[in-house]
């Protein structure tokens, strides 16, 4: 069987339900003309979701993205540095002594990977600063994404790459030119050692597009690719890189006062965040119809589990795998 066959025969109740009907979904929604934004919380990255999301990138079937800055930076970090990475698989047995170890080995541990300090921050932050001093000399200023963008896209890191190159979802989005917001960025490895230049007085804050002018562009991008069938919100995760986009139209609507802004027109989340603990990220979708995100008639599905099963599944049927 081919992965789509296998699902739709055994994915029938439940949250296996749920993925095939946000799955097809999806598919509808693409087919009729719309576009879709996926936004990355957590560590998808790290989690090598670019073995799928690289493929969803080069088909067209995503046309936005907004993630946190550890994905986006986590992505290329990936690409030249994997063999360096070290798995943990018994890492709810670690001791204090342990961690402190893997620390003192240069070792960041997320969950059962290990992201190595010299061969995977070290190797872009070299990199970066030559292109964040470069513009910063040329009086020229970049969002976040579109610094790596350049980085990736002049070939410098290419001597590093560990990974098959169609497997960063970094590299396909960078080839294809798609936007990317980045709200919080400065929440990041490469955010913090881009403060700690401004600190050091070697570069000025100023040099980076912030959070505000993300916002502004993401209101110019909706208003410009919302017509007709509009534009979809496929949310892995939640936090900053699902809760700063989602409010675009709201705020368009209310505080802009333009009352024929159309709603997001498909939302899907994936998510075991517990709604009775006042999470926005656990947050039903109905509770986003009062807050002016979605309409009524706005396609809804919620499945509560773990995005790193359910999202390549989810790209595999989108895909038609």
């Amino acid at each position: 069987m081919q992965i789509t066959e296998f699902l739709k025969e055994h994915y029938k109740h439940f949250n296996a339900a749920a993925l095939i009907d946000a799955s097809e979904g999806y598919i509808t929604h693409l087919n009729e003309g719309g576009k879709m934004m996926i936004t990355l919380a957590g560590a998808m990255s790290t989690a090598e979701l670019g073995k799928s999301l690289a493929e969803m990138i080069r088909q067209d079937k995503v046309h936005i993205i907004s993630c946190t800055g550890a994905n986006l930076e986590e992505d290329i970090m990936n690409l030249v540095a994997h063999s360096h990475y070290k798995r943990v698989p018994n890492y709810r047995d670690l001791s204090p002594q342990d961690e402190w170890d893997l620390l003192e080995n240069h070792y960041n541990r997320v969950t059962d990977t290990c992201i190595p300090e010299e061969e995977a921050f070290r190797r872009l932050q070299k990199h970066l600063w030559d292109i964040w001093s470069t513009a910063e000399n040329n009086g020229e200023r970049y969002f976040p994404h579109e610094f790596m963008y350049k980085m990736l896209l002049s070939g410098v890191l290419e001597q590093y790459y560990e990974i098959d190159p169609k497997n960063s979802w970094m590299l396909a989005a960078a080839e294809k030119n798609i936007p990317i917001v980045v709200p919080g960025w400065e929440d990041s490895t490469m955010g913090n050692i881009f403060a700690s230049y401004c600190i050091k007085g070697q570069l000025k804050a100023s040099t980076m597009k912030s959070g505000i002018e993300y916002m502004m562009w993401l209101a110019d991008w909706y208003i410009k690719n919302s017509q007709g069938k509009g534009v979809g919100f496929y949310q892995i995760g939640g936090g900053i890189a699902g809760d700063f986009p989602i409010c675009v139209v709201p705020m368009l609507y209310q505080d802009m006062e333009m009352h024929d802004i159309p709603f997001w027109s498909y939302f899907c989340q994936i998510s075991d965040s517990t709604t009775s603990y006042g999470s926005y990220s656990g947050a039903v979708p109905n509770e986003k119809i009062t807050w002016g995100k979605l309409d009524i008639h706005t396609p809804k599905y919620v499945i509560e589990s773990d995005a790193t099963i359910v999202a390549p599944l989810m790209f595999a049927i989108i895909l038609g795998w």
